[in-house]
């Protein structure tokens, strides 16, 4: 078995436990039509956000457009975003399923690091032409040897 690199060590082999690790991917300026009553970044925008970044990500791991946000977990706000601030949205793959795929994501202050958000749990389904789950082929050690490629 190879070994899987993570944060620049070796944290287990291609079939560990240990998942792929959490990468930023996509960037958002907070502007004023995205703050709410108290000036500070809208939930609900940001979750539109989220659910988007996901619903891509999960496309590019299964190697198809058609997906539909499952489920998503307990939303932590950890912190506030403002006006001006740049915030990046991290994914990371946790579970693969018959038709669906797993992830967790935090949103972060660019600048500072801080966490912004939390949510444990993003699942997506995979679609056929009919709209109905439909299995996609994929294995865990498909999507960790894919994050591995690029």
């Amino acid at each position: 078995m190879s070994p899987y690199y993570g944060a620049g060590k070796i944290v287990g082999s291609l079939y560990s436990t240990i998942d792929e690790i959490m990468k930023f991917y996509s960037r958002k300026l907070i502007k004023p039509g995205d703050l709410n009553a108290n000036n500070t970044l809208f939930g609900g925008q940001l979750l539109k956000w989220i659910d988007e970044e996901a619903g891509i990500y999960a496309m590019s791991k299964l190697g198809r457009g058609k997906v539909v946000t499952k489920y998503i977990s307990e939303i932590d706000f950890v912190s506030s975003g403002r006006q001006g601030d740049i915030i990046e949205i991290g994914l990371e793959f946790s579970k693969i399923g018959r038709t669906s795929i797993t992830f967790r994501c935090e949103v972060r202050n660019i600048v500072t690091k801080q966490t912004i958000i939390r949510i444990e749990k993003i699942v997506f389904v995979n679609l056929d032409e009919k709209e109905r789950p439909a299995p996609h082929g994929k294995t865990r050690e498909d999507i960790i040897r894919d994050a591995r490629v690029f």
